[in-house]
């Protein structure tokens, strides 16, 4: 474990259910959907095995305080770009790197192909693992892998579901608002 001894984590309520946050000293490391008490249990098992510290239940946290207000603002529709710190050690690698380029290159209210995502990284035909790469995400939504689409049109996958992905393109504007 490095200097981040301590992750903190709380659970907050969003437009696409409740959302665990978790954060170390040097910034957000992990966001969580679908935070139900067993898919919480299983986060933070592995969040101990993964960064060897026990994390602790901090709603109130200073640490949380900004990516909480940020993910308020978010689902709320008045944030498009999150400003937080974040803690990338739980990727590495070409799944970091695919990551990082996301975060910074596929802005609010666009998407990006599989392909053109690993042409951006200098890994034409790549395709196959920028989707795993996707898959992988611990940061989903502030490392917004909901934006990558499959070139034919199709949604692609998501770790949180389809109907999950649906919701935030639409949320941004990028999909029609489900009718019902």
């Amino acid at each position: 474990m490095d200097s981040n001894g301590v992750v903190e984590w709380t659970v907050v309520e969003s437009g696409i259910g409740p959302l665990m946050l978790a954060a170390t000293e040097t910034g957000l490391v992990s966001v969580v959907f679908h935070a139900r008490p067993e898919i919480r249990d299983r986060a933070l098992d592995r969040l101990r095995g993964r960064l060897g510290a026990e994390p602790a239940e901090a709603p109130g946290s200073a640490r949380l305080a900004e990516p909480v207000r940020q993910f308020e603002a978010y689902f709320a529709g008045t944030l498009r770009e999150f400003s937080l710190g974040l803690d990338w050690s739980l990727t590495a690698g070409f799944n970091r790197q695919v990551l990082q380029e996301l975060a910074r290159g596929v802005p609010y209210g666009t998407v990006a192909g599989y392909g053109e995502l690993a042409e951006r990284v200098g890994q034409p035909g790549a395709a196959q693992a920028v989707g795993a790469a996707m898959g992988s995400n611990p940061l989903p939504v502030v490392v917004p892998c909901h934006r990558v689409v499959e070139s034919d049109g199709g949604i692609g996958g998501f770790g949180g579901g389809l109907e999950t992905k649906r919701q935030l393109l639409a949320l941004e504007g990028v999909l029609p608002e489900p009718l019902f």
